[in-house]
């Protein structure tokens, strides 16, 4: 399959909102609501009017989902997708957004890597006091 076949595929409209509800565990009024603040572009819509969401959708859900579970705030999330909408001229700002984040994340992971040594600590001495 060629390139422009595979991006051709990729914006398919073919998932209900139901079926994104369960590929990605997010709620209907998560999604409606991505959408309202503008995290998630207007899917397309059926002849019906239903919701229909193709596998950029998806992929871009992932990430979102990536940046949440990392601990962004809505409000850095927002901005990187402005960044991403306002298209390639936008790369090294939105590089430096993720840089900025990761010396976040890495620094949350020194802190609970401390914390986790002093429970550590303290179940060895519960255990050795048993002994």
């Amino acid at each position: 399959m060629s390139e422009a076949a595979a991006l051709s595929e990729e914006l398919q409209p073919r998932y209900t909102i139901g079926e994104v509800v369960e590929r990605t565990g997010l709620s209907a009024h998560t999604l409606r609501w991505y959408e309202r603040i503008g995290l998630l572009d207007r899917p397309a819509r059926s002849h019906h009017g239903q919701r229909r969401f193709c596998e950029a959708d998806l992929g871009w859900l992932a990430f979102l989902g990536n940046l949440r579970a990392t601990g962004m705030p809505v409000a850095g999330m927002l901005r990187y997708a402005e960044l991403v909408r306002a298209g390639n001229g936008t790369r090294e700002q939105r590089r430096a957004l993720l840089v900025e984040h990761r010396e976040e994340v890495l620094a949350r992971i020194r802190d609970l890597q401390a914390n986790l040594l002093a429970l550590d600590y303290k179940i060895d001495l519960y255990g050795k006091r048993q002994d």
